[in-house]
């Protein structure tokens, strides 16, 4: 009996090697493929389970998420993976100095977890951060400057460079899903050098200071444009208006008003123009019209 079970063993060590070989190659194959850009399937599976389940369901598809993009924007490949057909939010820098991930997972009691991935280029080599959400502890999200391990998170869409001095600073256009009841809208700014990126900068006039980015607030039944028009030169956006005069001040009550203000950049700032005529061609011009209420 002994002399079978023996020879069985022998018999059956070339297939128990294969096997075992299979499942320490599977994860170094599943990776060659993904970074290579020629099966995004995994990536694309989280993705859509972020909008589905229960919130742990939802949680644990974002920690899959994380784990297999990040094996991916570590590699050697980072700057070169498409992520063809991948629906995720991605802005590339024009100038290829970074890449930024990010997306969101939105929890049964109306709350919103924001996660990202920032790799920037140095050299032939390249550094990736990972961005965590730290919007319950920012009090004041207008006047902070922020870092990667403190990020005021939101879904970035849209970058637009511009110079100050000899300084390149990356302006975001962000959707920032924040309640049941409120929705917000980010301009921040991107700035890299130095030992750490960092998020936000002094770039927007508001009385005798300078915010670090502008947040709208606006209730979450309805939807707000932010955009940026290269044919004007400039980031517009509709005019927030409460939907009643009582309720002036308050996020979750303001809405379009069917008029529009923009940013365009001036040397050193953005400059905000109030009620801009969008039937004119060129720059963005103020036109005569009633004063608005501040936000």
């Amino acid at each position: 009996m002994e002399r079978v079970l023996s020879q069985t063993f022998q018999r059956s060590q070339p297939v128990i090697r294969s096997i075992l070989l299979l499942v320490l190659l599977a994860p170094a194959l599943l990776f060659g493929q993904v970074a290579g850009g020629s099966n995004y399937a995994s990536l694309t599976g989280h993705l859509r389970a972020l909008g589905t389940g229960n919130d742990a369901a939802r949680d644990s598809a974002s920690a899959l998420l994380k784990h297999e993009l990040g094996l991916i924007l570590d590699s050697d490949s980072a700057f070169t993976a498409t992520f063809a057909d991948v629906p995720i939010s991605r802005v590339d820098a024009p100038d290829g100095d970074f890449r930024l991930f990010t997306w969101n997972v939105r929890h049964s009691d109306g709350s919103f977890l924001y996660e990202g991935f920032l790799l920037v280029k140095k050299g032939s080599k390249h550094n990736l951060y990972e961005l965590r959400d730290m919007t319950d502890h920012i009090t004041k999200p207008a006047t902070a400057q922020l870092s990667p391990e403190n990020w005021y998170g939101a879904v970035y869409y849209e970058v637009i460079p511009v110079q100050r001095g000899s300084k390149t600073y990356y302006t975001l256009l962000g959707w920032k899903g924040y309640s049941t009841v409120e929705t917000r809208k980010v301009i921040d700014v991107l700035s890299l050098g130095g030992s750490m990126p960092k998020f936000g900068a002094p770039l927007f006039p508001s009385g005798r200071h300078r915010n670090q980015r502008e947040v709208f607030g606006f209730t979450a039944q309805g939807s707000m444009q932010l955009k940026w028009m290269p044919a004007r030169k400039a980031i517009v956006m509709d005019h927030l208006s409460p939907t009643r005069p009582e309720f002036a001040g308050q996020p979750a009550f303001m809405a379009p008003d069917f008029s529009f203000d923009s940013y365009t950049w001036d040397k050193d700032h953005w400059r905000l123009d109030r009620d801009i005529d969008l039937r004119e061609t060129g720059k963005s011009k103020p036109y005569n019209a009633p004063p608005k209420e501040e936000r």
